[in-house]
């Protein structure tokens, strides 16, 4: 899966979050800039590092992160 292969867990790099490999872009802050109505242009124009597909790559990391997370309502 060549996407997940954009992203980086290291210890060393931002505390052990994940990170856009090669930088020290945490996948929070691009999914917090996006849900917070950021274009993928500005995004881009803001980190020029980033490609579109780290970006993509970010949001495929969060998909599958909730796919495999057990969540539970509250008082339930």
């Amino acid at each position: 899966m060549r996407m997940m292969s954009k992203i980086e867990l290291n210890p060393r790099v931002c505390n052990g979050r994940p990170v856009i490999r090669g930088t020290r872009i945490p996948v929070s802050v691009i999914l917090e800039q996006i849900a917070e109505g950021e274009s993928w242009d500005a995004l881009l124009e803001g980190y020029p590092e980033l490609t579109r597909e780290d970006i993509q790559a970010a949001l495929l990391y969060a998909r599958s992160s909730i796919d495999h997370s057990e969540i539970r309502a509250i008082g339930a």
